[in-house]
């Protein structure tokens, strides 16, 4: 069985694709994706940190509203039916259990809140071909703590320092069912070594993992001819459907300035 070249390797690594400068594996096509722009400059493909939004924002509301009724309850079925006696330890372990259950509703509701509105409407990446450099726009994300700074990173990384791995994981849910999670990490090593000091993700998708590699590979080594599909649908990242209340809530694209033109243009 092959090992993995990286040290470390991704979670959940299933094998190393080829180098950035290296013969490809397999075809270079998108099943599900279109680059945004796609010219003899640079490329930009789009990613998103969940597959659908909205869904964990109406999960928000309705926990929001349920910890509200809890409390309302909490404090009326005591004093309405005299449950409590005189006892201040019984009185005690009354309140603790409502204070541990109305912080949990916070908790859930926040957390439900930030997962879905809080991560930029799109997470690009942009491959100068000219500059041979990736430009990664991230976003950081402790989703146990709502509470803490969720925050958007930039970064550029030169194109020969890049490897690429695919990833498997399997779970389970509550009733069992399993889930299949895979897609391709790219790994930003130190020059003439296979030590990582950066990762990032370039597809979560079940399907057309590794072929997005290719198509990315290709691009920087031959440019766009030959490329299926040769040819972008442009699109304002910050363009969101109006129905979708999550997207119209999250923060907007915005490259840093200088970035932004250097990723766009020739040395």
């Amino acid at each position: 069985m092959t090992s993995p070249k990286l040290n470390p390797p991704c979670a959940g690594w299933q094998q190393d694709l080829p180098g950035p400068n290296e013969p490809l594996a397999e075809a270079p096509t998108l099943l599900w994706l279109t680059p945004t722009c796609l010219d003899n400059v640079y490329m930009q493909l789009s990613r998103n940190t969940l597959s659908v939004r909205g869904f964990l924002l109406v999960g928000a509301s309705m926990m929001a509203l349920t910890t509200i009724a809890y409390v309302a309850f909490a404090v009326w079925l005591p004093l309405s039916m005299e449950m409590l006696g005189d006892s201040l330890a019984e009185i005690a372990l009354y309140v603790s259990i409502q204070i541990v259950m109305t912080a949990f509703g916070v908790w859930s509701t926040l957390v439900f809140y930030r997962i879905d509105a809080s991560p930029p409407r799109d997470l690009p990446l942009r491959f100068n071909r000219l500059r041979r450099k990736v430009y990664v726009y991230g976003f950081h994300s402790v989703w146990w703590n709502p509470f803490t700074r969720w925050y958007v990173t930039t970064a550029s990384y030169h194109w020969d320092d890049l490897r690429a791995e695919k990833w498997k994981v399997r779970g389970a849910t509550a009733n069992g069912a399993l889930i299949i999670k895979e897609g391709v990490s790219i790994a930003v090593v130190k020059p003439g070594t296979n030590e990582v000091i950066e990762r990032f993700d370039l597809s979560t998708r079940a399907a057309n993992t590794s072929n997005v590699w290719a198509y990315v590979c290709h691009y920087m080594q031959h440019g766009r001819e030959g490329l299926n599909p040769s040819e972008a649908e442009p699109r304002d990242m910050n363009d969101v459907p109006p129905y979708n209340l999550a997207l119209r809530l999250a923060p907007k694209v915005e490259w840093p300035a200088e970035m932004d033109i250097e990723s766009r243009s020739a040395p």
